[in-house]
């Protein structure tokens, strides 16, 4: 390249940076005020919304800034969707399974049992249906809001028992605090479920309220305590083998965002799910050999259990199929990604028993 040809990029690289810098100017600063639902001293819980809010200045050019507030601080995590929608506040951080309640098919989007790992789980939502779906259910649900895919984790632990859980029988009878869709699965089998938050589960395990608890992945569990009172830690998470996150925007405020603006927000979401799943399977490992140096057993469930829980899982999709037709039509369109890339899981991947020989 020639002199000449040097200097015309060059003047042509500084007004695209101009021209951006003017386009940012011209943009109205927006303050998100964010409830989040998990504190943001877990790790790759909560930490994720604190890394967004760190950068989302700068990449939207200095224009929109986050205030985070921690749990209950502002609204309660139950209450954030709502208060979002509503206008209370213009955005949130949470999962859409605190909302089956409301809106039975937004467990599908947060985890699903025997579910898509966190690579699949990305495919469907950015190259599927999965984020038109998603986006669908609140719109047809009536709630004000933009959602927006903003962290992602991999498994986690299947639960924290006082005493081993070796065949069906040792269910029955039980009080757990479950998450999600898995709690349904739960509740056939026997056991009585409750959804409590993050903090206050130790206080109900020890003081015998519940008998056991699934939470989080075994680094965000440790900070809790679980090991303390609960001595056997069973894999694999079969209830959340993947967990997505979700910024939510009030629409009116997203409404009045630039383009630039609305790009900043969906890319710096983006990158933030990139964080989290590098940062959730960075620290596992060394929260399990602590675990075991507190004298927890990482038990691994037999195959009998995994059978059990996965036939009664089906049983479940029947039935929320049958109850709700939105289910219904995210499920087959999951189910039908999730075939097409069976083809590639097969065959791209090693057996996980050959893995690490």
């Amino acid at each position: 390249m020639n002199l000449k040809k040097v200097a015309i990029a060059s003047a042509l690289a500084i007004a695209a940076t101009g021209l951006s810098v003017t386009a940012h100017a011209a943009d109205k600063k927006i303050l998100l005020k964010t409830p989040i639902a998990f504190g943001s001293h877990l790790p790759a819980l909560g930490t994720p919304i604190q890394w967004y809010a760190d950068h989302i200045t700068k990449t939207s050019g200095g224009t929109i800034k986050m205030k985070i507030y921690e749990p209950g601080k502002l609204v309660s995590p139950a209450e954030i969707l709502d208060a979002v929608s509503t206008g209370k506040v213009n955005s949130g951080y949470s999962t859409a399974g605190y909302w089956q309640g409301k809106l039975p098919a937004s467990a599908l989007f947060s985890a699903v049992p025997f579910g898509p790992e966190a690579g699949e789980y990305m495919a469907w939502l950015f190259f599927g249906n999965g984020l038109k779906l998603y986006q669908q259910m609140y719109d047809d649900g009536g709630y004000n809001v933009k959602v927006v895919p903003c962290a992602i984790i991999s498994p986690e632990t299947s639960g924290w028992f006082r005493k081993p859980i070796e065949k069906p029988e040792d269910l029955k009878g039980l009080n757990m605090r479950f998450f999600g869709l898995g709690a349904s699965v739960m509740e056939k089998l026997g056991v009585g479920t409750v959804q409590l938050p993050g903090g206050e589960i130790f206080g109900a395990l020890e003081k015998g309220a519940i008998d056991a608890s699934e939470f989080s992945q075994p680094a965000i569990d440790q900070r809790l305590g679980f090991h303390k009172v609960a001595k056997y830690n069973y894999f694999p998470g079969w209830h959340q083998q993947s967990t997505v996150f979700e910024l939510l925007i009030n629409k009116d405020t997203w409404g009045k965002m630039s383009d630039a603006q609305q790009a900043a927000v969906e890319t710096t979401c983006m990158a933030t799910m990139t964080y989290s799943i590098a940062e959730g399977e960075a620290l596992q490992f060394n929260a399990m050999k602590k675990a075991e140096e507190n004298g927890v057993e990482i038990r691994y469930w037999n195959n009998e259990m995994l059978s059990l829980f996965e036939n009664t899982w089906l049983e479940v999709v029947e039935e929320k199929k049958t109850a709700d037709p939105f289910f219904d039509k995210v499920w087959k369109d999951l189910s039908t990604f999730r075939e097409g890339y069976a083809l590639w899981s097969a065959n791209g991947f090693l057996p996980r028993e050959t893995q690490n020989q």
